[in-house]
């Protein structure tokens, strides 16, 4: 039987995730507290791993309840701790310090800042998926490979991509709940460069992004949408939670099923 086995929040994108036993859904249609805030630089553009590799050796804790981050350079003791309200000015000083140019530090608590602006729901995958990847790449665990996929909601109780059920052909979704909480599945994630560096040193996996795409072709279940892969390089799923399931809560343990593929405009 599918059952959520973890669900992940970074509250802060790029950094470092949290995990919780429950989370709620925003009105927005995201999971509150993740990727609420976001490092910009003074041209509005992400700081994130994709362009910037420093990201990879910033440590953070986050404490959801009180709203304060604790930051450090990955392998030093040295830690800064920061209420996110009332040291905002000091937190975006010393996040400035460590990347060595002025940025800031901002908030969305309607609807994060997902990287996909069409399916900015949770990202679901398997713990199989990810057992059966990080076996392509030698010395990697799956704890390694969780950490470079970054999903909110992981699976447990299933084979291998069973979380390619979840998509569908062009023009369709596919519903599904977690316990009471009714998702739509949109499509396969594309991924970035990102899952291909070292997530606490930033050092790349020669070759990663070839023998990925290679043996996720190799691999691609009867079951999968072929048509929505225009290259292999994707994994994990991109969701919608629709308006109606906002103020609900998806806890771990609760069963996943299937209700089936819907056609949209």
């Amino acid at each position: 039987m599918a059952r959520i086995a973890r669900i992940t929040l970074h509250p802060i994108k790029s950094l470092d995730g949290v995990a919780v036993e429950q989370a709620s859904v925003s009105q927005g249609g995201t999971l509150v507290h993740d990727r609420a805030f976001a490092l910009v630089d003074l041209e509005g553009k992400f700081v994130n791993g994709k362009r910037n590799k420093e990201v990879h050796l910033l440590r953070s804790e986050f404490d959801l309840d009180t709203r304060t981050v604790t930051l450090y350079r990955q392998g030093e003791s040295d830690k800064h701790r920061f209420q996110v309200e009332a040291q905002h000015a000091e937190l975006e000083g010393w996040l400035s310090g460590f990347f060595g140019f002025p940025l800031r530090f901002m908030e969305n608590g309607h609807t994060g800042f997902p990287d996909d602006l069409d399916a900015f729901g949770p990202t679901v995958l398997s713990s199989a998926t990810l057992a059966t990847v990080s076996a392509w790449f030698q010395r990697m665990e799956p704890d390694n490979l969780r950490l470079r996929l970054r999903a909110n909601l992981e699976i447990e109780g299933v084979p291998p991509f069973w979380e390619d059920h979840l998509f569908h052909e062009p023009g369709t979704v596919v519903g599904f709940a977690a316990g009471s909480v009714r998702m739509e599945g949109i499509n396969p994630c594309q991924r970035c460069v990102v899952p291909s560096r070292d997530p606490t040193t930033g050092e790349p996996y020669p070759n990663f992004q070839k023998i990925f795409a290679t043996r996720r072709e190799e691999t691609l279940p009867s079951w999968a949408a072929r048509s929505r892969f225009n290259h292999f390089y994707r994994l994990s799923v991109n969701t919608r939670i629709p308006s109606s399931e906002s103020g609900k809560h998806i806890r771990l343990g609760d069963e996943v099923t299937v209700i089936g593929v819907k056609h949209v405009d």
